[in-house]
């Protein structure tokens, strides 16, 4: 049974509608727009598609983790400007790493479950090919680096790439079962869009089209597809050069691809929902963040899935849907050996492997993708979960109505 006194407040909060962009690959079909435009786009399109007056939207909260160049100043709020959204609605962008636009749809949720709103938008944008990943901590900027000398002092700093490989030395994590994973997460990925699994949670979006030496042709053009994924084999995963160590597991083929997109996540209290003729398909049931070991780095999904699992009452076989992240293969292979989960339920459509993972974006696609899929196998619970930078892990509890 769920704690219905969990932590919501006496509020239940409820999932109206979520949808996203096209999944761009790099240098895609993206490339050539602005990450506020295509942002704007989503937004709007979830106001279009649920018919809310925009009004009634009390303050939209974004995720977006290079906050450089055209993805500063706010994108969560110029993006909704730009689309000619109501000033009145106000907007945050906040940066939790990989789990940021994950993060906004927690807040997102807090603030209903405090009182603070009664309806919120969560969202989130990376348009990686335009703001490459790490250019707001570039030395290239001349304003420093992120990490200060006590750092040192007390941990050692890894990149993620060498924290997915201790992630592997400790769970026993082969190169075999790397590849097979991220073998996997292609056929599935491809199998969901030969089968129309994700109709209806994505929309068409029109973006300029860049010539050979990437400048606008003053032309544009519709993005209708994940662009990540492609045909492969387990000959020619095995094939590829580790990334991290010359003796490592995790390959271009087994981790994440760098990738451009938007999302977003229209929540509020189900009365409030009654009142605007609005039906709901969701309700959160719990959310957290949570800190790891900064050194493996990318173990948060386990201590998000305990943590959601032990404040909501359910067990690991109660969930129907998981999606966590696949950052890199090991870190979803050594979460299902540590929690004990289904690895047929985990991200069942693909993951970021085969599909992208658009930095800021990914969070709020991650939510999007677990309530269409309860909803398209009539299951009751999706946990969704993410690792992040810095030693983070987000954690949502979502129950289809």
């Amino acid at each position: 049974m769920t704690n219905t006194s969990a932590p919501n407040n006496g509020r239940e909060i409820v999932i109206v509608d979520a949808v996203r962009s096209p999944i761009g690959r790099r240098n895609g079909g993206f490339a050539g727009m602005h990450p506020a435009s295509l942002l704007g786009k989503i937004q709007s399109s979830l106001v279009e598609r649920t018919g809310i007056d925009p009004t009634a939207i009390e303050q939209v909260v974004g995720g977006c983790v290079s906050q450089v160049g055209e993805q500063s100043f706010n994108v969560t709020r110029t993006a909704w400007l730009g689309a000619g959204l109501p000033i009145e609605t106000a907007a945050t962008t906040v940066d939790t790493q990989c789990g940021s636009s994950q993060q906004a749809t927690n807040l997102a949720a807090s603030l209903i479950a405090s009182g603070t709103v009664d309806v919120a938008m969560a969202c989130g944008v990376e348009v990686m090919s335009r703001i490459p990943i790490g250019i707001n901590s570039s030395k290239k900027l001349g304003l420093g680096v992120p990490i200060p000398k006590e750092y040192f002092a007390r941990l050692e700093m890894t990149s993620q790439f060498e924290g997915a490989e201790r992630i592997a030395d400790k769970w026993d994590i082969t190169r075999d079962d790397t590849d097979a994973f991220g073998f996997e997460s292609q056929n599935r990925a491809a199998e969901a869009w030969n089968e129309d699994r994700f109709a209806g949670q994505w929309v068409s979006v029109d973006a300029p089209v860049l010539d050979e030496e990437g400048n606008p042709t003053g032309e544009t053009a519709a993005v209708t597809r994940d662009e990540g994924i492609r045909e492969t084999s387990l000959e020619k995963l095995g094939q590829l050069k580790p990334v991290a160590r010359e003796d490592g597991v995790h390959t271009a083929g087994n981790s994440s691809q760098i990738s451009d997109g938007a999302s977003a996540v229209l929540m509020m209290t189900a009365e409030r929902a009654e009142a605007l003729g609005l039906t709901p398909r969701a309700r959160v049931v719990d959310t957290c963040l949570v800190g790891v070991d900064p050194v493996l780095m990318l173990t948060g999904p386990m201590d998000a899935t305990r943590r959601l699992l032990d404040r909501s009452g359910l067990s690991i076989d109660d969930i129907d849907n998981f999606e966590i992240n696949e950052a890199f293969a090991s870190v979803v292979l050594a979460w299902a050996k540590e929690v004990g989960a289904d690895l047929a339920k985990t991200n069942p459509n693909g993951g970021a492997i085969a599909l992208g993972h658009p930095l800021g974006a990914t969070g709020a696609f991650l939510m999007t993708k677990s309530l269409y899929e309860l909803e398209r196998t009539s299951g009751r619970y999706g946990l969704i979960s993410m690792c992040c930078g810095g030693g983070l892990g987000t954690g949502t509890l979502i129950e289809r109505i």
